[in-house]
């Protein structure tokens, strides 16, 4: 996502305007994709997904009648079982498409999306706030958008309520995208945050479960393994990433930084192992690995004496997972995506820290 925020930025910079199709839910069952984007050019070609099938082939219709109007629409979609198959999705067949004319020659929507692109690469929160009011007939949409940061900074400007808008730069806070209807406007809001990766290395029962969850709560998903019969898409149905690797004894080049989880449940202790001492100097995140106590201690004594330091192997969660009692594969995928979430929380709020700090100090001028 945040590359595709970086492609609109730089499109719109050199002139192009876009259309960009993007997901959102309407019920209580909302789709897995919800919040998925893609971007389509003038020239027909694409960039991101929106899950494939009926969907992306009704946006990309809409698109040619969106570039002729320069006037948003939105598109609701009820799929069929067949449908859903074809999609990333695995629940949650009904929704709604925005489909948005975004225009290179509007200083306001140039300024949004360069802002957009900055904060996800600052790994900052943001939410992109899009207000639609319906024009007469089928003239489509009058749009308008904002970005408010985390300091409740709005960049852009609204033409609203000020009393809605004082409330949506107050608290627009939430997980998924989702929309809300004032009068005859309707705010969609789209929550902007970095998205760390978590690489599951071993693709069991436990990876099973683990994998859905972590990407349902707003982490993209990569599960690796040296078995085909068990990295495949048939386990893993969603829009998890699959890597069939050789051997676990030797990995191949990851793309791992200070936004990546490491997520070791391989389907043996020796492998474990051999992944934790190929991980443990990385600058990643986060490093959990399953196993008890016990056999967990043999495997850091080994590593020590292979010249791994103290505070090396203290970078690593393990038991992995929350202390909630749990047992069976889903209930330790719980535990564990919990553990997530919380190293994730407490990174936003050590950055959210480290941006006072530093804005407090340049205010503080000193005679």
């Amino acid at each position: 996502m945040e590359n595709l925020y970086r492609d609109i930025a730089g499109l719109l910079e050199k002139g192009e305007s876009l259309v960009v199709a993007t997901i959102f839910d309407t019920s209580g069952s909302a789709p897995r994709t919800a919040g998925a984007k893609m971007v389509m050019r003038a020239d027909g070609s694409i960039l991101g997904t929106i899950g494939g099938g009926r969907l992306e082939a009704d946006a990309i219709h809409l698109a040619g009648k969106v570039f002729s109007t320069g006037k948003a629409l939105t598109h609701a979609f009820d799929l069929t079982s067949q449908d859903i198959a074809r999609t990333d999705m695995i629940c949650g067949g009904r929704g709604e498409i925005l489909i948005d004319f975004i225009d290179a020659s509007d200083e306001n929507t140039v300024k949004v999306y360069a802002e957009a692109a900055g904060a996800m690469e600052r790994r900052e929160k943001a939410w992109l706030i899009t207000v639609l009011e319906s024009l007469q007939g089928d003239a489509g949409l009058k749009r308008q958008q904002c970005l408010v940061k985390q300091d409740s900074t709005l960049i852009g400007e609204l033409d609203c309520d000020p009393y809605l808008l004082e409330k949506l730069i107050a608290g627009p806070a939430k997980i998924t995208i989702h929309s809300e209807a004032f009068d005859r406007q309707r705010f969609l809001v789209e929550p902007l945050r970095p998205v760390g990766a978590v690489n599951i290395f071993g693709a069991g029962h436990v990876s099973q479960e683990i994998a859905p969850l972590a990407d349902h709560v707003g982490f993209r998903t990569i599960v690796l393994d040296d078995r085909a019969d068990f990295a495949n898409r048939k386990r893993f149905p969603a829009s998890t990433e699959i890597l069939l690797i050789d051997s676990f004894t030797m990995l191949p080049q990851l793309e791992i930084d200070g936004d990546a989880y490491l997520v070791i449940v391989t389907r043996g202790h020796l492998y474990d192992k051999v992944v934790l001492e190929q991980v443990l100097r990385t600058n990643s995140r986060y490093i959990g690995m399953i196993g008890s106590r016990r056999k967990r201690d043999l495997i850091f004594q080994e590593l020590i004496r292979r010249g791994y330091g103290k505070s090396e192997i203290d970078r690593v969660y393990s038991p992995i997972g929350t202390n909630i009692g749990a047992e069976t594969p889903q209930e330790i995928a719980v535990s564990i995506v919990g553990e997530l979430i919380k190293v994730r929380s407490e990174k936003e709020q050590q950055q959210q820290e480290g941006r006072e700090n530093r804005e407090g100090s340049c205010c503080n001028i000193q005679t």
